[in-house]
């Protein structure tokens, strides 16, 4: 079957394209969901018109989303779970809980099907794509540690705090010692 694209599909094409995709495909999703039609001639006049229109629309959405792309991009996510002693997970990091970090994270919603990744089923750390549009994808990292063990990022502050707490306590010393002076009757 021969359609020609409303929309940018991801993984099929760009609005004006003319595709072949299979039967089902088309007559089931790229159809009912008003991103393609049939490839008809009379359908293939408008193919300028509505490249045009859709050309309008990406450079108009990339310019709203390149400022969240660049907030996004490089962004570092850290999973603490359960896992076995091989570094296999009980379970698995998937797409949702990418999503839901990253929302937290960056106060912006993205949702499952933007990011691009497979799941995550042992420690380590990997890396994944969140589509905002088909030309910004910026890319994330993920780190997943098992439960119970310290990362770097955990030792580094507790190190600080071992060494700064004797400057702690003096402070506290000379607060109290201030506090326990006798106070001289005003004249």
């Amino acid at each position: 079957m021969k359609v020609m694209l409303l929309k940018d599909v991801y993984k099929l094409g760009r609005a004006g394209d003319v595709k072949k995709v299979a039967d089902g495909y088309g007559r089931n999703f790229l159809i009912p969901q008003g991103l393609a039609v049939l490839a008809t001639a009379g359908a293939l006049k408008q193919i300028e018109k509505i490249k045009g229109q859709a050309e309008i629309r990406r450079s108009t959405l990339n310019e709203e989303l390149k400022g969240l792309s660049e907030q996004i991009n490089g962004v570092a996510l850290d999973f603490i779970v359960k896992a076995g002693e091989t570094g296999k997970l009980y379970g698995s990091i998937t797409t949702q809980d990418v999503a839901t970090a990253l929302s937290e994270k960056v106060r912006f919603e993205v949702k499952r099907q933007q990011v691009d990744m497979q799941p995550i089923r042992e420690i380590g750390e990997f890396t994944a794509h969140i589509r905002l549009t088909m030309d910004l994808v910026p890319e994330i990292k993920i780190t997943v540690h098992r439960e119970g063990e310290e990362t770097e990022e955990e030792e580094k502050p507790k190190a600080r705090a071992r060494k700064s707490k004797p400057k702690a306590e003096t402070e506290a010393l000379v607060v109290e010692q201030t506090e326990a002076a006798p106070e001289t009757p005003a004249e």
